[in-house]
């Protein structure tokens, strides 16, 4: 056999990535028409971009950062633009990232004038001492990095407002005993987070999360997503890791890290680690999902909720998106 097909045969290095839009009551019969054709186009192009900076050989922390940006941009999800309001009718984001290969972390909270909370986050890790920066403060190192500041009004939708609306009567009633059924501006009334995981061809991995949090959310209410361990995690050793669902169960469980300690302390693969843990967030009375990557190119998808937007692309496999519980993983993803 000659050099050159030796060289032939050698298999593509395994890189990817996998995605989430948020997890949780997603119902074929209770989507609005269009809608999902919507949100998958937007899965696809945020995969898209992501897997575009893989395929040239770029880092994994710089494909999490250009994925999360499209759905930052996007109106249809709980993250930047289109973000849930909080009681006093203002978007407030959270957001955070982490390096794999170094440990390296960063996070925001609080921004209401940053258009990607997720590349604020980036630069917490990486232009300051710290690894968390809320509120004015962390608007104050933006600034002094160049960033130019958004009106609140950027991140509003007319949807959100609705629903802010909707959930405030809801809470009024409540107070006089008066009951109410879910609909859909409730049921999206939590969820929508968004998130992205990566392994690139060096075999370094990175993750990211971002979001509005929950709606009518009040007195500086932050979640997991910027929480390192409970929202979001990186490890080269074992995965990378991001959540979405009730932050509060996420936080107590201390989740991301949890599959990660798993694989690390018990040897037990991803796909095993995640559901355990989301298990656990399960028997708390808590719903959600995460998506993991593991330093061998495994994926995992796994949700306790009626549903949750992802998607994941593996080099040399087909891209998959999906939003129903029933939609399942390529057998191919987890070797």
């Amino acid at each position: 056999m000659g050099l050159s097909t030796a060289c032939a045969a050698e298999p593509l290095p395994r890189f990817g990535l996998v995605l989430h839009g948020g997890a949780g009551v997603i119902e074929r019969q209770n989507m609005p028409p269009g809608r999902e054709a919507e949100i998958r186009q937007q899965l696809n192009e945020a995969l898209a971009a992501g897997y575009q900076v893989l395929a040239k050989g770029g880092p994994a922390i710089e494909a999490v950062a250009a994925t999360i940006n499209v759905l930052e941009d996007s109106p249809l999800f709980n993250a930047g633009r289109g973000a849930v309001l909080n009681a006093a009718g203002q978007c407030e984001l959270d957001a955070s990232i982490m390096n794999g290969n170094t440990l390296a972390a960063g996070a925001v909270a609080g921004l209401q004038h940053i258009k990607n909370p997720i590349n604020l986050a980036r630069d917490v890790m990486t232009k300051s001492s710290h690894v968390m920066l809320i509120g004015e403060g962390a608007e104050q190192f933006a600034q002094s990095l160049g960033y130019a500041l958004v009106p609140n009004e950027y991140f509003q939708t007319e949807f959100r407002r609705e629903q802010l609306k909707k959930i405030q009567a809801r809470e009024k009633a409540a107070q006089t005993g008066v009951r109410h059924t879910s609909d859909y501006f409730d049921r999206q009334s939590r969820w929508g987070t968004v998130g992205c995981a990566a392994l690139d061809q060096q075999g370094n991995l990175a993750a990211g999360t971002s979001t509005g949090g929950m709606a009518n959310k009040k007195y500086g209410r932050v979640g997991d997503a910027p929480i390192i361990g409970a929202g979001n995690y990186a490890n080269n050793a074992t995965c990378a890791l991001s959540a979405t669902g009730d932050g509060e169960y996420f936080m107590r469980l201390n989740v991301a890290h949890d599959v990660s300690a798993q694989m690390e302390y018990r040897g037990v693969p991803l796909h095993t680690a995640a559901a355990a843990s989301i298990a656990k967030v399960g028997k708390l009375g808590g719903t959600g999902g995460v998506v993991a990557i593991d330093r061998q190119g495994n994926i995992a998808m796994e949700f306790n909720s009626l549903g949750m937007y992802r998607a994941a692309h593996l080099a040399g496999q087909p891209a998959f998106v999906a939003i129903y519980r029933d939609e399942k993983i390529p057998e191919n993803f987890s070797r």
